[in-house]
């Protein structure tokens, strides 16, 4: 491979990847202060949103960052991008077969659906287990609901209340929260999550207040169920291929990345490869073939658990960056 092509791509061949970390030649670096040129990395930055069916996944590509950007980015929406989850479970009556406290991990994991911009951080607390009475929640900080469920059998004799579901929290607003959500009262993101089963007889009675966090200190807080990049597959042709071999590679490669096209064969949807090296596996191939990645082209995936929209959660989590990065620049600023 040639030195352009390496400091664009990162190469990948039968065996082996070349080193798949920062921009090449560091084309934004002013190597007079050996700073960045943010007005030259500003003109070649690009940022554009794919489609998707899926109101709850964003999908964007990030073009001109490197692979510590994309990852910072990617870590800080896992786990420091907050929400609002149940957070403490004060259990009156559970007969069930779920033992207390995987009934109240299983709550804690409901993803709930409330703006967490409404709430401040709870303070640190110690944690009591053995209470004589909930504590008293505030609306500032806390959301309470309540579950009360028994199964039992109604006038036709059929088993009511044989599973518990997430819609069986009724939320109970305290101080003036009534009046403030009412536009918009705070419910589970799904009614039909199981949170258990009950047999004849069964009940759970509780009490649960939520609060905001965020996914570092436990994942319930976390607002995504993945939060995923990868790197722009890149197919060039080497050398033109026969007829043959055209129709070979067509029907080798398992994700239909390549097509024929006015008797020519074109990598016609690089998105679609995983780099399964299917195309330059047999002996030949790699001579023909030159499969890698561009280097800083960022294919982003970010699905969230539905308590905020993915959009939202992307917006906060350049905000939160940008936090940490001031931060940084002060304490430094401080230091010298």
């Amino acid at each position: 491979h040639s030195l352009e092509y390496r400091k664009k791509h990162v190469a990948i061949g039968k065996h082996n990847t070349s080193y798949g970390s920062g921009l090449g030649d560091a084309p934004f670096v002013d190597s007079k202060n050996s700073a960045m040129d943010l007005k030259k990395w500003k003109n070649q930055f690009q940022l554009n949103f794919q489609q998707t069916k899926d109101p709850n996944t964003l999908v964007f590509d990030m073009i001109g960052i490197d692979a510590a950007l994309a990852n910072a980015i990617r870590r800080i929406v896992i786990a420091d991008v907050p929400t609002v989850a149940i957070h403490r479970c004060y259990i009156l009556n559970n007969t069930s077969v779920m033992q207390d406290e995987v009934l109240a991990h299983r709550l804690g994991l409901l993803p709930l659906c409330f703006n967490p911009d409404l709430f401040e951080f709870p303070p640190d607390e110690t944690v009591v287990t053995m209470i004589d009475s909930i504590p008293e929640p505030e609306e500032n900080l806390n959301l309470v609901f309540r579950l009360q469920v028994t199964c039992e059998r109604d006038s036709s004799g059929k088993l009511q209340n044989q599973t518990v579901y997430a819609k069986h929290l009724k939320w109970v607003p305290i101080g003036d929260q009534k009046k403030r959500f009412k536009d918009n009262p705070p419910k589970f993101v799904y009614d039909k999550i199981i949170i258990t089963k009950l047999g004849i007889g069964q009940t759970i009675d509780l009490t649960v207040h939520c609060a905001k966090g965020i996914g570092r200190d436990h994942a319930k807080w976390s607002p995504v169920a993945t939060a995923t990049y990868r790197i722009l597959p890149s197919i060039l042709f080497k050398k033109p291929l026969t007829q043959t071999q055209a129709k070979e590679l067509v029907d080798i490669c398992p994700l239909k990345v390549f097509e024929i096209e006015e008797g020519v064969v074109v990598a016609k949807n690089p998105r679609k490869c995983t780099v399964c090296r299917e195309c330059i596996r047999k002996d030949g191939w790699d001579d023909l073939i030159a499969l890698g990645r561009v280097r800083d082209h960022f294919i982003f995936s970010i699905e969230s658990t539905g308590s905020i929209p993915p959009t939202q959660i992307f917006l906060t989590a350049l905000e939160i960056l940008q936090n940490k990065i001031d931060r940084l620049s002060n304490n430094l600023a401080a230091e010298t």
